[in-house]
Protein backbone atom coordinates (compact mmCIF):
# COMPACT_ATOMS: atom_id res chain seq x y z
CA UNK A 1 0.00 0.00 0.00
CA UNK A 2 2.04 3.57 -0.83
CA UNK A 3 0.97 6.19 1.03
CA UNK A 4 -1.93 8.17 -0.94
CA UNK A 5 -3.99 4.49 -1.41
CA UNK A 6 -7.03 5.58 0.10
CA UNK A 7 -9.11 2.18 0.60
CA UNK A 8 -12.87 2.47 0.60
CA UNK A 9 -14.13 1.87 4.45
CA UNK A 10 -15.17 -1.20 5.14
CA UNK A 11 -19.06 -2.15 5.19
CA UNK A 12 -20.62 -2.86 8.53
CA UNK A 13 -20.02 -6.36 8.14
CA UNK A 14 -18.64 -6.68 11.95
CA UNK A 15 -21.19 -5.17 14.45
CA UNK A 16 -19.86 -2.71 17.09
CA UNK A 17 -17.15 -0.90 15.15
CA UNK A 18 -17.40 2.39 14.98
CA UNK A 19 -16.95 4.32 11.47
CA UNK A 20 -13.31 5.29 12.30
CA UNK A 21 -12.56 1.66 13.07
CA UNK A 22 -13.66 0.23 9.94
CA UNK A 23 -11.54 3.21 8.24
CA UNK A 24 -8.61 1.89 10.00
CA UNK A 25 -9.89 -1.81 9.44
CA UNK A 26 -10.04 -1.26 5.68
CA UNK A 27 -6.20 -0.14 5.54
CA UNK A 28 -4.91 -2.93 8.02
CA UNK A 29 -6.38 -5.47 5.44
CA UNK A 30 -4.98 -3.28 2.57
CA UNK A 31 -1.37 -4.74 4.10
CA UNK A 32 -0.68 -1.21 5.91
CA UNK A 33 1.36 -0.65 8.97
CA UNK A 34 0.43 1.30 11.64
CA UNK A 35 3.14 4.00 10.75
CA UNK A 36 1.64 4.43 7.40
CA UNK A 37 -1.85 3.95 8.81
CA UNK A 38 -1.12 6.93 11.03
CA UNK A 39 0.32 9.01 8.22
CA UNK A 40 -2.48 7.99 5.72
CA UNK A 41 -5.29 9.03 8.27
CA UNK A 42 -2.94 11.82 9.67
CA UNK A 43 -3.21 10.60 13.34
CA UNK A 44 -0.89 9.11 15.59
CA UNK A 45 0.31 5.46 15.68
CA UNK A 46 -0.46 5.04 19.21
CA UNK A 47 -4.12 5.88 17.91
CA UNK A 48 -4.20 3.42 15.19
CA UNK A 49 -3.02 1.37 17.83
CA UNK A 50 -5.45 1.57 20.39
CA UNK A 51 -8.12 1.63 17.60
CA UNK A 52 -6.89 -1.86 16.92
CA UNK A 53 -6.62 -2.72 20.37
CA UNK A 54 -10.01 -1.95 20.65
CA UNK A 55 -11.40 -4.01 17.61
CA UNK A 56 -9.31 -7.29 18.44
CA UNK A 57 -11.42 -6.96 22.11
CA UNK A 58 -14.62 -6.42 20.19
CA UNK A 59 -14.11 -9.34 17.62
CA UNK A 60 -12.56 -11.83 20.09
CA UNK A 61 -9.25 -11.59 17.69
CA UNK A 62 -5.93 -12.01 18.79
CA UNK A 63 -3.78 -10.35 16.24
CA UNK A 64 -4.02 -8.30 13.01
CA UNK A 65 -4.48 -11.34 10.82
CA UNK A 66 -7.20 -12.93 12.56
CA UNK A 67 -8.84 -9.65 12.63
CA UNK A 68 -8.76 -9.35 8.96
CA UNK A 69 -9.90 -12.73 8.11
CA UNK A 70 -12.42 -12.26 10.22
CA UNK A 71 -13.96 -9.00 8.58
CA UNK A 72 -13.04 -10.38 4.98
CA UNK A 73 -15.43 -13.33 6.03
CA UNK A 74 -18.24 -11.16 7.29
CA UNK A 75 -17.67 -9.36 3.70
CA UNK A 76 -15.76 -6.28 4.26
CA UNK A 77 -13.61 -5.26 1.40
CA UNK A 78 -10.10 -3.32 1.64
CA UNK A 79 -10.65 -1.63 -1.41
CA UNK A 80 -13.36 -0.83 -4.31
CA UNK A 81 -11.56 -3.79 -6.59
CA UNK A 82 -12.50 -6.68 -4.32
Amino acid sequence: MTRTDRPEPTPPALPGLTAREREVLAHLMAGGTNAEIAKTLVLSEKTISVHISNMLRKTGTTNRVQLAELARRHGARKSEED
